[in-house]
């Protein structure tokens, strides 16, 4: 019991498959999606901080690193369930912490039960940090939906999950990192080419010029 339980759960993360129920030509699992979206993060804030923004990096990866831990107990819910509904949303939201909590006290020495619910919190606040947070994850979500349409899988929840990953992003679309992604990768992405190149580039076109009116 105690810290042995912590770091043998680390283990069970990379058991968690992304998207579940669903066929998928590559499998990712919530282990390799919270290292992803880390690196994501960091070159979102690597953006940031060369446009003169201030980064508090070890806050930034400590809520990278540490925004889907819960998902230990919940497993992985489909994005357009989740988001379907805000209360539906702060349901899971509830869930998701009580339970984090209750590991917290139940494995986590008392001296550092206190760092570690922090650690665990929902990391996608109003900070700086909160906020790239919230687009790095998108981007990953967008990148794995990416992967399964220039694959040709024809699952129509990868084209829904996309569209919801750029909306998201688009909401932040004042940040400097988010405008170097919307100008430079983005549009590598869309240049390309795959079998589905003409209707996701027309999917990201519209939704764009949604956005901005």
């Amino acid at each position: 019991m105690g810290v042995h339980q912590y770091f043998k759960s680390l283990s069970d993360l990379e058991q968690i498959i992304r998207c579940p129920g669903k066929f998928k030509y590559q499998e990712h699992s919530v282990a390799s999606h919270s290292f992803k979206v880390t690196k994501i993060a960091q070159f979102l804030g690597t953006v940031e901080e060369k446009s003169g923004q201030k980064v508090d990096w070890r806050i930034l990866y400590e809520k990278a690193l540490n925004h889907d831990y819960a998902e230990l107990f919940t497993g992985d819910i489909k994005t357009p369930v989740k988001y379907a509904s805000k209360e539906l949303k702060q349901l899971f939201n509830e869930v998701e912490e009580e339970m984090t909590r209750k590991f917290v006290e139940k494995e986590i020495p008392s001296e550092f039960q206190a760092i570690y619910l922090e650690r665990f919190k929902e990391g996608k606040d109003e900070t700086l940090e909160g906020r790239i947070l919230s687009v790095a994850d998108k981007i990953d979500l967008l990148y794995e939906a990416f992967g399964e349409i220039q694959k040709g899988n024809p699952e129509p929840l990868f084209i829904e999950i996309y569209e919801e990953a750029l909306r998201t992003i688009l909401l932040f679309q004042g940040m400097n990192c988010v405008e170097y992604f919307l100008k430079h990768i983005l549009t590598d992405m869309l240049n390309e080419r795959f079998t589905e190149h003409d209707e996701l580039t027309g999917i990201a076109m519209r939704i764009i010029e949604e956005h901005n009116g």
